[in-house]
């Protein structure tokens, strides 16, 4: 279970992840997109991508 986080820091971590030059396998970008089916695909494809990648996490942000 990943410890709660404080406000600064998700807001940093959103802000790191913005800066980013593209998506990557553990990081996608929304806008507006409201599918309760494929969010959950999309959460499914980004856990297994961070694990294949070595990374701790993925992160699926909406812009």
């Amino acid at each position: 279970m990943t410890p709660n986080r404080s406000n600064d820091y998700l807001v940093g971590l959103v802000r790191e992840l913005c800066r980013l030059p593209d998506e990557t396998e553990w990081v996608e970008f929304k806008v507006n997109d409201f599918n309760p089916q494929e969010i959950g695909e999309y959460i499914s494809a980004l856990a297994n991508s961070a694990a294949l990648n070595g990374k701790a996490f993925a992160y699926l942000v909406w812009c």
